[in-house]
């Protein structure tokens, strides 16, 4: 779902349903955008550059800011999948997410 937020101009929220496949990981990137991350299903390893990488299970939350690096994002295992929804608070028309090699 993607939605302009007039109180706001030029920013929109996007919500996002993500699942990892077992042993499924994302590349290094960054969202530039304040994401929250919500687990549903499994558990997912995140972590963003200087900080703790976490491991969150069905009901637990993550958050990165706009600057930050996302520099692990994977499944906890390598058996089950795993399910999350991201929102993104955003600039309008920009991508979700960008790569860094």
């Amino acid at each position: 779902m993607r939605k302009p937020l007039p109180d706001y101009p030029g920013k929109e929220a996007l919500m996002l349903s993500v699942e990892y496949p077992p042993g499924g990981a994302d590349p290094v990137h960054r969202h530039d955008a304040h994401a929250f991350v919500y687990v549903v299903e499994g558990a997912i390893v995140m972590g963003v550059a200087g900080g703790k990488q976490v491991e969150l299970k069905a009901g637990e939350s993550f958050y990165e800011a706009p600057g930050d690096l996302h520099t692990v994002g994977r499944n906890a295992s390598g058996e089950r999948p795993a399910k999350f929804v991201v929102v993104l608070l955003k600039d309008a028309g920009k991508p979700a997410l960008m790569p860094v090699p």
